[in-house]
């Protein structure tokens, strides 16, 4: 997914790692379903890391902590990810060359846009606590 260490001889890449590589490398899936299983699979995986990262050594802080819904709610969507992050690698696994199958796995992909966000917007807060 966008690593030099793969391009082909006389291929220039230049991606800058962030926002454009990752929507470049969604397009890109959406036409071979190898780079659709290495997308989901790897993008499963690492949200599930993070979101298991953030609530195991994060604790909430700035809006989660004025009640307790909101207190719990950043563990339940923490929780809601991991189980996210572990049924986009299963999809990952799961997807094959069959049309039915790969409509799946792109909307799978696609779907993983949102909890990426949320990722971010925690991890930031973390960050900057």
């Amino acid at each position: 997914m966008g690593n030099t260490l793969f391009a082909l001889h006389g291929e220039a890449v230049l991606n800058d790692g962030g926002a454009n590589s990752f929507a470049a490398d969604m397009v890109d899936a959406s036409h071979d379903t190898t780079k659709l299983q290495r997308a989901l699979v790897v993008g499963g995986v690492g949200e599930a890391a993070a979101a298991l990262y953030l609530a195991l050594f994060r604790s909430p802080a700035g809006l989660f902590l004025q009640n307790k819904v909101l207190f719990y709610s950043y563990y339940g969507v923490l929780s809601a990810i991991i189980v996210f992050g572990v049924a986009e690698a299963w999809a990952g696994l799961w997807v094959s060359n069959k049309r039915n199958r790969r409509a799946v796995g792109m909307t799978v992909l696609w779907l993983s846009v949102l909890p990426l966000f949320f990722l971010t917007g925690i991890a930031g807060s973390a960050i900057l606590k």
